[in-house]
């Protein structure tokens, strides 16, 4: 590997991504992890290419105020912003937010609505949703207290958090790393940028049941004189009862097949694999939640075009006409099976000639397994959309299906505001933003998510 003589570097400013971002003395921008705006750092160049490069901070020669001693040496690996104050980590996170709509000419602050406005919206329109938490006997103004205290506005564009920063994931992957003078097994991370493992002793960013199961497993293994070799990596999951599931997933052999968590999310309850896919930070995801449907109004028929286990359709519009579309095989049946008590549920409640406008079926939720692209038959001039998608964002041809249908309202949360504003730059050809808020799902990381509400130009 070739070794890179160390630089000294101003950082000017956080890019998308999360690095600080300075320039060599050849004059090629340089992009930085662990050093902060307004910094001047000694840096180790990890990754060189013609017109850039990347590097990691290893002295810090001026400190900016914004500086924070991280919790965890190993923080670099796993949640690279613990260097700096959580006020301003919520101010660029908003930042950056407004700079990848910028990127594509289109200005958050001047389409916003106010507020107040939207989150006297909200509770009214949580308030629809059997069990979540505006329902019995909490006032309205109760409500958008609580809301407000939630907050965090910066300009005009807000971040939601529930203000815990450490010990919020409910997943953690960990890596073994095999000390050779010890001859005994350590957790491990991998070293940002390399495939290369660093041994951990502590991690803030789990729940703390988590890291005692992944250390009770290192310690067993350690009692059977195992090796790290044999292991690929150990997975353990928590739910919000602290519940525990875990896994030794072992090199050359079939994944094990794991426990299954429930959890409750707006008093819906959800049953999930501790291995597929499902919501990281729940506090913060119930948050974005409640936004989603204050969005919903009126609307009686709903699409969730990217439906997962489907935890955002069946928590805000089990009491609408509901089609979930989901791609993932193994996410569809979880969803089915999650469907199941909901539309029992429903059945109950439903007076006789509930749903004398609907199709044979005798239940308002349907499930389709397809990619959102191959079921655009479901996006229609009388539906509220909902879309959730991967990073990559939305394909081309849901984009055009949309533009074609004109679905009256469009509420896409992403989790890649860079590709969010790249589509809503197409949508606004026939849309207009009302809403926009961030959430705050991974404290100390660069990642965010991101909730626009548009809704069609008449």
């Amino acid at each position: 590997m070739k070794i890179f003589d160390p630089e000294v570097v101003y950082v000017d400013k956080i890019v998308y991504g999360g690095q600080g971002l300075g320039e060599l003395s050849d004059g090629r921008k340089v992009f930085v992890w662990g050093a902060l705006p307004g910094e001047t750092v000694r840096i180790e160049i990890t990754k060189s290419k013609k017109s850039y490069a990347e590097g990691i901070a290893v002295e810090i020669l001026t400190a900016s105020p914004d500086r924070v001693e991280p919790r965890d040496e190993c923080y670099l690996s796993t949640s690279p912003w613990q260097i700096m104050s959580f006020d301003r980590e919520q101010e660029w996170k908003s930042r950056l937010v407004r700079e990848a709509f910028e990127g594509e000419e289109i200005s958050l602050e001047s389409s916003i609505t106010s507020s107040e406005s939207s989150l006297r919206k909200c509770v009214n329109g949580v308030a629809r949703v059997t069990g979540s938490p505006v329902d019995g006997d909490v006032t309205p103004r109760e409500s958008l207290d609580a809301l407000r205290d939630e907050e965090k506005i910066i300009g005009n564009l807000s971040v939601f958090t529930d203000h815990r920063d450490y010990f919020y994931r409910n997943k953690m992957e960990y890596s073994l790393w095999w000390d050779n003078e010890s001859e005994r097994i350590s957790l491990a991370f991998h070293k940002r940028g390399s495939h290369q493992k660093i041994p951990i002793t502590t991690s803030s960013i789990e729940h703390p049941e988590i890291f005692a199961e992944a250390q009770r497993i290192v310690a067993e293994l350690n009692e059977k004189r195992e090796e790290a070799r044999k292991y690929q990596l150990l997975l353990v999951r928590a739910n919000q009862h602290g519940e525990i599931s875990s896994a030794l997933f072992e090199n050359g052999k079939s994944h094990p097949i794991m426990k299954n968590l429930t959890d409750e999310i707006l008093g819906q309850k959800y049953s999930y694999s501790p291995n597929g896919f499902f919501q990281i930070n729940l506090p913060v995801y119930e948050m974005a939640l409640r936004e989603i449907a204050a969005n919903l109004g009126d609307a009686e028929k709903v699409v969730d075009m990217y439906a997962g286990v489907g935890t955002i359709g069946l928590s805000v519009a089990r009491d609408r006409e509901l089609t979930l579309v989901e791609t993932n095989s193994s996410a569809y049946s979880e969803m089915m099976r999650n469907m199941n008590p909901v539309i029992a549920s429903n059945a109950k409640q439903s007076t006789p000639d509930r749903h004398a406008d609907m199709s044979a079926r005798d239940d308002n939720i349907f499930g389709i397994c397809a990619k959102s692209e191959d079921a655009l038959e479901y996006i229609t001039n009388d539906t509220t959309l909902i879309l959730d998608p991967p990073r990559a964002g939305l394909d081309a041809k849901v984009v055009a299906k949309i533009l074609e249908s004109t679905p009256p309202r469009v509420i896409y949360l992403s989790c890649n505001p860079v590709t969010q504003a790249r589509d809503i730059k197409s949508l606004l050809a026939k849309y207009r933003i009302t809403r926009t808020k961030a959430f705050n799902f991974f404290p100390r990381t660069p990642h965010i998510e991101n909730l626009v509400v548009l809704e069609l130009n008449i």
